[in-house]
């Protein structure tokens, strides 16, 4: 492949989420405050939204590695699992009793939990990743969750992390319960053109790069393609990359970019001179 060609260590331009990649820009240093902010204040529900691709599970595993250490933590990746599964992988994550029979057991140990956690200071939060996915009945399951209070303060912190259109599922008249008590929320923006080209810039340098391998007209490229979206960016580049090696380019320029918007059949108008 093209890391010895290159002179690199590592694969830049994964679209797996990877926190050692992550570029930190004032869009996603806002989100992180976001999220650092809510595990203090207790505000039970927050919502962090953004397009596919823009980083909001890099940037929750970011997080999750940077949190407060005695913070108790539950990430569910899949919310819609069956009822049962779902409280039976919140009892494992927090170390509950052995495999509930029902949901009442549930809350029964999860309340017990709860206050034990309160009364020696620890935050606990569940993070539901592709809250998009999320159906009516799932959320009011969730919202039950927050219900456990102890002296007006709410024991468990609830992240909704999703697409844009998690907004438009909470809106929903059967959901205004739910919607009611989101305290907090932001949404995660793309990337303008300066900051694609930080970004590119960024994850060479954590590769090993010791040199600049895209060209700035390549990166302005990149963003109208990619319209700031750090996943399509990802595959753009090592479409890029691979292609320059076969063809013995050292720097890439905008002509290899126009190539791999034609092999990667990405459906976006630019017009390339």
């Amino acid at each position: 492949m093209y890391l010895d060609y290159y002179e690199l260590k590592k694969f830049p331009f994964r679209t797996n989420p990877d926190p050692q990649f992550l570029w930190l820009g004032e869009k996603h240093k806002r989100a992180l405050s976001f999220l650092e902010n809510g595990t203090l204040k207790r505000d039970g529900f927050l919502l962090l939204t953004g397009d596919v691709g823009t980083g909001k599970t890099s940037l929750i595993r970011y997080f999750l590695r940077s949190t407060d250490a005695s913070a108790i933590i539950a990430a569910i990746s899949n919310p819609m699992m069956p009822a049962l599964d779902f409280y039976n992988f919140l009892s494992e994550k927090f170390k509950l009793d052995n495999k509930l029979s029902d949901k009442a057991d549930f809350f029964i140990h999860l309340k017990k939990f709860l206050l034990k956690a309160y009364s020696e200071h620890k935050l606990v939060f569940v993070i539901i990743d592709a809250a998009q996915t999320l159906d009516h009945e799932r959320l009011e399951e969730i919202r039950l969750l927050s219900n456990i209070e102890f002296e007006n303060q709410k024991l468990l912190n609830i992240f909704f992390v999703g697409q844009n259109e998690t907004e438009t599922i909470l809106m929903d008249p059967r959901n205004k319960a739910t919607s009611q008590r989101i305290n907090m929320s932001y949404q995660l923006q793309n990337l303008d053109e300066q900051e694609t080209i930080h970004y590119i810039a960024h994850r060479l340098k954590v590769a090993g790069a010791n040199r600049g391998i895209f060209t700035d007209d390549a990166c302005k490229k990149i963003f109208d393609i990619a319209d700031g979206i750090p996943r399509l960016i990802n595959s753009i580049c090592d479409c890029a990359l691979l292609s320059g090696y076969v063809e013995g380019r050292k720097i890439i320029d905008p002509i290899w970019i126009r190539e791999c918007q034609i092999e990667l059949r990405i459906p976006i108008g630019t017009i390339f001179i």
